[in-house]
Formats: structure tokens, sequence, C-alpha cells
């Protein structure tokens, strides 16, 4: 069972955090390359100040509003070094960052990414909602198959190098879901996003979901936090 260092940071701008896990990632290769230690695996729980990020393959028309709408609306903007398109984040959405060692679990980034899946849908079921995968779409979604009807909750994008994990996931929780309408998520096209608010019709307490995942984060991975 690997032990995790678990930090929620809370509010925090992007940039500062998106930093910090670059320190960590960096911290843990270095590690690695002198083959003294183990590194020590985190996972960062914080909500971000109004931001949209663009994964490094992403297409810039997937902005639809222009820089002074942008900052007019109070919303930063980074072109990062993840997968994946545009998203955004913002207050209510509980966005967590794993920097973990895969060769200490399992060197295979279609289970990393499956198992992340799997911590949020075992927790959106604790909510009485069956969350899905959508069939070559990363995250995790709300009626997939049912057309006009399907919804992305959970959005997710990672960078790894030397088997070391950063970024992660994006859950919608009491997400303010207007800030989806200037944006193509995730580069799809003609597909809702949702919130645990929306589905469940009333504002959900954050600590309780940050502690229903940190659960099934342990349940998943085999893990304890430190």
């Amino acid at each position: 069972m690997n032990k995790v260092v678990f930090q929620d940071i809370g509010m925090r701008n992007y940039k500062e955090v998106w930093d910090y896990q670059e320190n960590l990632l960096q911290q843990g290769v270095r590690l690695k390359q002198a083959g003294a230690q183990k590194p020590e695996h985190y996972l960062l729980f914080t909500e971000h100040t109004p931001v949209y990020t663009l994964g490094k393959n992403g297409k810039e028309e997937h902005v639809l509003i222009n820089e002074a709408e942008r900052v007019q609306k109070g919303v930063e903007y980074f072109h990062i070094n993840r997968g994946g398109d545009i998203t955004f984040h913002g207050p209510g959405q509980l966005v967590g960052y794993p920097i973990f060692d895969l060769d200490q679990f399992k060197p295979d980034l279609n289970w990393y990414l499956r198992s992340l899946e799997e911590v949020v849908i075992l927790t959106l079921a604790e909510y009485g909602l069956q969350g899905e995968r959508s069939k070559g779409e990363t995250g995790v979604w709300l009626q997939p198959d049912v057309k006009g009807s399907e919804r992305k909750i959970c959005a997710m994008g990672i960078r790894c190098s030397r088997w070391i994990t950063m970024h992660g996931f994006a859950f919608n929780i009491n997400t303010n879901l207007s800030f989806f309408d200037y944006i193509v998520p995730c580069g799809i096209q003609d597909k809702k996003v949702a919130s645990l608010e929306t589905e469940l019709g009333q504002a959900i307490e954050m600590n309780e979901v940050k502690e229903k995942m940190k659960r099934n984060f342990e349940k998943v991975f085999d893990i304890s936090f430190t």
C-alpha cells in the first residue's frame, strides 16, 4: 500500500498551483534519476479562481470569446502542458492533482486514467447518480449514450514525465456552468456540462464531497493518506 501526502490547499489562482505541481514533479524526477530513493506521492485538492486552460494540443478556436471579453468577465487564460483541450476552472469545482509515481503503482496511463474515472464514478454513486465513461472521450459523463442528453460532470487531463503524473481532474460540484458557454468544453461539440448541484437540485457541501473522494481514492488506488 502506497502512502500519499494529502494537501487541501483551498482557493488558489491557477498559475500558483501549476508551478507548485511542476516543482513536485521535477523533485520526483530528480530523485528517480539519482536512484537514491523513491519519490513521495501527493494528492492536491483545490478550487481555482476563474480560468480557462487549453491543453498542449488544444485548438485556440475553441475559445469563443475574445481577450477583452474574457478580461471583462474576470477569467484568466493559460495554454498549458497537459493533454486534452479547453476547459474551465472556478469556484465550486473540486480540482484534484495527483502527483503519483506510477512506477510504484502501475506504469500504464490507460489504467491510471480509468482509475481516476472510477474514483469519480464511485463518488457519484454515493449521490444516487450513475457516472459513466464515453467511448473515446476521457472523463466522467451522465447518460453518454442518450443522444441529446450527454453531459460531462468531470473533465480530466494529465501530464506524465518518467511515469510521474501531474494535472488531473475537474469535478463540477457547485460550479457556475455559464462560464462553459464561452468555450467548446474539451473540444467536444454539441454536448452539455453538468454539476452535482444541477443534477440534485441543491448546493452540495464541498467538504463532504472531498471526504467521499478521498475514501474512494484509497479504495481504487490502494493507498493511505498521511
